[in-house]
């Protein structure tokens, strides 16, 4: 049962927990200069984050998951041994698709990564 996390189920949950964490603002910035630099190539400024998190995750649905089967494991601190949960998706916000990464701990949002999905190559 563990190789096939996180279900349809579980997913949409976790979509549910990250939106009442940005409409809380209970969302915390791993790694700020990581986030800055890629909000720089997407044009937002990070004190948008919200709006813009709020906008990405309201446009992801669990069949964007983009994650490993189960989910990869912080190895961060801060969040360790949490699940991390990518997920691309199309936003019109910015018009491109963008990939969205984070972990959820302590009823708040961590963000991991959110840049222009960048499509592995084959």
């Amino acid at each position: 049962m563990e190789a096939n996390r996180p279900s349809f189920k579980e997913l949409s949950n976790k979509i549910r927990q990250a939106k009442n964490a940005v409409i809380e603002r209970k969302v915390v910035i791993l790694d700020y200069e990581v986030v800055l630099a890629d909000s720089f190539d997407l044009k937002f400024e990070i004190g948008e984050i919200h709006e813009v998190l709020s906008e990405v995750i309201d446009g992801i649905s669990p069949g964007d998951y983009a994650g490993t089967r189960p989910p990869q494991r912080s190895y961060e601190k801060e969040i360790l041994d949490q699940d991390l949960y990518a997920f691309h998706g199309w936003s019109g916000h910015f018009g491109c698709r963008v990939y969205l990464k984070f972990a959820l701990n302590l009823d708040r949002l961590w963000l991991i990564s959110l840049h222009r999905d960048r499509p592995e190559k084959v």
